[in-house]
């Protein structure tokens, strides 16, 4: 994890992701008698790895960022092969709460847009709590 100063969390800063959506991430995987068009998940993903790209350099040392909600459209459906780039904004800060809005296009195509809900939390205790869960299943 790339380590920075939690002065720079501001408003205004941005992420990208930009992937070739595979085949994997076709509703067609999931189930073949549905179309192999990129899936909502996977475009939910890409919009959440656009955020912590965005947050990534600004985090205190040990915290990392997790999703606690989505609002998301998916408005278009593409192909998998097609290319698409979502691009992350951080627009509000409260706290440890910080909220991205999030648009995903391929190619001149707006195919997604959404807000993404995370929090800053510390990460080892984070991944230790996540371990006792896992314990007690």
């Amino acid at each position: 994890m790339t380590v920075g100063d939690p002065a720079k969390i501001e408003l205004g800063l941005e992420g990208r992701c930009e992937r070739v959506v595979l085949q994997e991430w076709t509703l067609a995987h999931i189930d073949p008698n549905l179309p192999a068009v990129f899936s909502t998940p996977a475009m939910i993903g890409l919009m959440e790895m656009a955020s912590s790209h965005a947050i990534r350099p600004a985090l205190p040392k040990g915290s990392i960022t997790v999703g606690v909600r989505i609002e998301v459209d998916h408005v278009k459906a593409v192909p998998a092969g097609a290319n698409v780039l979502v691009v992350s904004r951080l627009v509000e800060i409260d706290g440890r709460r910080l909220i991205f809005e999030a648009e995903a296009r391929s190619g001149t195509f707006v195919i997604g847009r959404g807000r993404i809900f995370h929090t800053i939390v510390e990460h080892s205790r984070f991944a230790a709590t996540a371990a006792g869960k896992l314990a007690s299943l």
